[in-house]
């Protein structure tokens, strides 16, 4: 579904051509059943794949099994259905941006240097993982109706924003930052000017005849990201 890709995203893991009755039902490579870590991973890995590149109405059990070298028996003894793996999907995604957080050790940094580290690590993060953000785009269009299911979100996320008010206090109480700052505020600040560039740079590109693709405009605008989050929220 094309409203469903983002930006660069949709280009980088663009939907493949799969048989999706001959090559999925072959059965798992040579080993794969006898290592379920690894069969699990690799389910999980082209899952995020397909439903990146297809959203969740366009992605095909079919198309993951092929891409993981395994059959649909397998995914369905792991996930248990479509439902469930694509919420398992959104679960590791976010898993992975918020474990790559933790070495930024907010706890221990300076608090300017701790915000404008989580601000040029988020916008490394948005390049460099264009499905995330594909991802983003598809449970947003279901108004999260897969994520409230989730047990694991909320608590994965109370540690991160726990970590940001602290940094925030900090700050506070050295002056140079304002007193009582919304943790939640600034790190929505940094995900949508982030976000939003990166969803709409082929757009923007062509509107204002400038390309927003090229190397030194994102570094450009990964700075412009730093100066504002900064400005908003200094003493």
């Amino acid at each position: 579904m094309a409203t469903e890709k983002v930006g660069g995203g949709s280009r980088q893991f663009a939907a493949e051509e799969v048989d999706s009755g001959e090559k999925a039902e072959k059965g798992p490579r040579r080993g794969a059943s006898r290592n379920p870590q690894r069969t699990h991973a690799a389910i999980l890995e082209a899952a995020t794949e397909e439903f990146a590149a297809n959203g969740f109405g366009g992605a095909r059990v079919d198309a993951v099994a092929a891409r993981a070298q395994t059959n649909k028996r397998m995914l369905y003894h792991y996930f248990g259905d479509k439902e469930a793996l694509y919420l398992a999907v959104l679960e590791a995604t976010y898993a992975s941006i918020r474990s790559a957080e933790k070495h930024l050790d907010l706890a221990h940094r300076d608090p300017e240097e701790g915000i404008r580290e989580l601000a040029m690590f988020t916008w490394d993060y948005f390049l460099k993982h264009p499905e995330f953000l594909s991802l983003l785009v598809t449970e947003n269009l279901h108004k999260a109706r897969f994520l409230k299911r989730s047990k694991k979100i909320t608590e994965m996320h109370s540690h991160f924003i726990g970590e940001l008010s602290d940094v925030l206090r900090r700050g506070a109480e050295q002056g140079v930052f304002r007193p009582n700052i919304d943790p939640v505020s600034v790190y929505l600040t940094i995900a949508a000017l982030g976000f939003f560039y990166l969803s709409n740079r082929h757009t923007l590109s062509t509107i204002f005849e400038r390309d927003l693709s090229e190397f030194e405009a994102l570094k450009a605008w990964g700075e412009h990201i730093v100066a504002v989050t900064l400005s908003s929220i200094r003493a």
